[in-house]
């Protein structure tokens, strides 16, 4: 039987926790930086999300972020824009809802940004196909 060399296994992995529900101060973009909103994820590390300037990215998690953070679709995330590859950026921070609320109210995401919506979906006059009415006299019929 090998010896374990380690500080030990999943569990102590499982049991460390960053308390992130505290408040935290609102972080701004910078030079370089950018809001930007969720659309699917890849996997890998990746998602791809809509900027606001209005381009599609390729972003990556950072490792700090890597199976700590979760990010799924929907959420306001700043990421890094890269000088050298405009197509694709990096996850700097995810923000919570309420950070994502006060950051539309301070003006710094634009009005038609929803939030905490998931996916964005095109078609919202198609949401009323999924209701089927059914009459009495088919169910006498049986």
């Amino acid at each position: 039987m090998p010896k374990n060399k380690g500080k030990g296994g999943k569990n102590r992995k499982r049991g460390k926790n960053e308390a992130d529900d505290e408040k935290r101060e609102l972080v701004f973009k910078e030079d370089g930086q950018e809001y930007a909103q969720v659309l699917r994820m890849l996997g890998n590390g990746r998602c791809e999300a809509t900027c606001i300037d209005g381009t599609k990215r390729l972003c990556h998690i950072r490792g700090k972020m890597h199976k700590k953070v979760w990010i799924a679709a929907g959420d306001i995330i700043l990421v890094g824009l890269r000088d050298y590859q405009d197509d694709k950026a990096d996850v700097i921070l995810k923000y919570m809802p309420d950070e994502a609320r006060l950051l539309k109210a301070y003006g710094e995401l634009p009005e038609n940004t929803r939030l905490n919506e998931g996916i964005i979906d095109d078609e919202e006059d198609g949401g009323g196909d999924d209701y089927i009415e059914f009459e009495d006299e088919d169910i006498d019929k049986i």
